[in-house]
């Protein structure tokens, strides 16, 4: 009996490595979704505006999904774990789908109608919140599913595939919305809510329908077990990097720079623009590259430190630019080993939970890196990139013990 079970489970860990499951509608999943979330991005400042709220109130907005990110993340992959990516993904992407409907139509109402302002933020609050519970269970599952069919040295260029694909959305969605919004505020949202829905049917139809369970007796993975710390310290400092670089570039264009509002906000505009492109470039270059995880997240992790310490050098906006597509390179190759890292640290039935927990420590990252950032920017302009910077070249050449799943001696 046990020589028949260690031969049908060669044989399904054989076809999961094979190239018969397809990335491609992953791919589109994760595209679609993070243009519809970096298309009301764009389109915050100008709809605070018309609705007559502060800045820290749209803010406010955007904290709320991160939070809910942080808290579902795991609850997401583990119960992903237990019940199958399938049934999770197509949940999950359901309640994004319709959520972020009913946020446009929400939005759409408050511009058309003279809404109160604190009725408008208590809806915007509301409606980005439960986006996030929801929009968690996607990268999450994904992650998961995708090492599920991937053997652990492929699955950092398999990851890159998905992360290319989020960054594409991220440089796609706001210029969607930059064109389209002088039209009407109301349209970029409509549209790019109905990607998801796409996405949905997309993937209701090709998923696979055979997945791995967690065995009932086995025990959940914590978020202090010793084979996640370091994927979980990195998700952290990336996260918090870019979160901190995101919120600082406005002003620094503005006080280092010494350029009037509407061409600091037209060069941060630009720099973030440039990150995007820069992390497409690099995750096609990781995928031809073929290293492990751990190599990755080391030379990339400089890499993107050496970007951030740049910019406190950059007197004009492209000197700006060039630093920030030097970090966004590094940070292409960091992003996406991580997940790999994590996924070969664990077993099969542990996938989920072990991508829950990288995406929670993301979540805590994107929340506290505007604030520590704004802090820091306080004291000297340049104090943030610094800080940033040393904390990337620590988490890159930290080292621990490799901890091998299924009873593998680690190398």
């Amino acid at each position: 009996m046990t020589e028949a079970a260690t031969e049908t489970r060669d044989e399904q860990a054989g076809e999961e490595a094979s190239g018969v499951f397809s990335m491609k509608p992953l791919m589109f999943e994760t595209f679609v979704c993070s243009m519809a979330m970096m298309s009301f991005v764009a389109l915050a400042g100008p709809i605070a505006r018309v609705l007559g709220l502060e800045p820290w109130q749209v803010g406010a907005a955007m904290t709320a999904s991160g939070i809910a990110w942080m808290i579902m993340a795991r609850f997401w992959g583990g119960l992903s774990d237990r019940r199958g990516r399938r049934p999770i993904i197509l949940l999950g992407l359901t309640g994004f789908a319709v959520s972020y409907f009913l946020l446009s139509l929400f939005i759409d109402l408050a511009l058309r109608t003279a809404m109160a302002s604190a009725i408008a933020f208590a809806g915007l609050v509301l409606g980005r919140g439960i986006a996030g519970v929801f929009y968690a269970a996607v990268p999450a599952t994904s992650a998961a599913l995708v090492a599920d069919h991937t053997p652990p040295e492929k699955r950092a260029s398999a990851m890159a595939a998905i992360g290319a694909s989020s960054a594409a959305g991220m440089v796609i969605g706001p210029g969607f919305a930059g064109l389209v919004g002088p039209i009407s505020l109301s349209l970029p949202l409509y549209v790019t809510a109905a990607l998801p829905a796409i996405a949905l049917v997309v993937l209701w139809r090709v998923l696979p329908k055979v997945e791995h369970h967690t065995p009932p007796k086995s025990e959940p993975v914590r978020l202090a077990d010793k084979r996640l710390r370091r994927p979980i310290a990195v998700a952290f400092v990336g996260a918090f990097s870019v979160a901190v670089a995101q919120i600082t570039v406005g002003f620094f264009a503005l006080d280092r720079l010494h350029l009037d509002p509407a061409h600091a906000a037209h060069a941060a505009g630009i720099a973030l623009a440039v990150v995007g492109v820069a992390l497409v470039c690099a995750q096609i270059v990781l995928r031809k590259l073929g290293w492990p995880p751990e190599r990755l997240i080391r030379i990339g992790a400089v890499i993107s430190a050496i970007g951030f310490a740049s910019v406190m050098l950059a007197t004009q906006a492209p000197i700006l630019w060039a630093a920030y597509a030097v970090a966004a390179f590094g940070m292409g190759w960091v992003y996406p080993s991580i997940s790999a890292l994590a996924a070969n640290a664990v077993e099969a039935h542990e996938q989920g939970a072990a991508a829950g927990s990288v995406a929670a420590a993301q979540g805590l990252g994107i929340i506290v890196g505007p604030i520590a950032g704004t802090a820091l920017y306080g004291l000297d302009n340049g104090l943030p990139f610094a800080f940033i910077a040393a904390m990337l070249v620590g988490a890159g050449l930290w080292r621990t013990r490799s901890f091998a799943p299924e009873g593998e001696v680690s190398g």
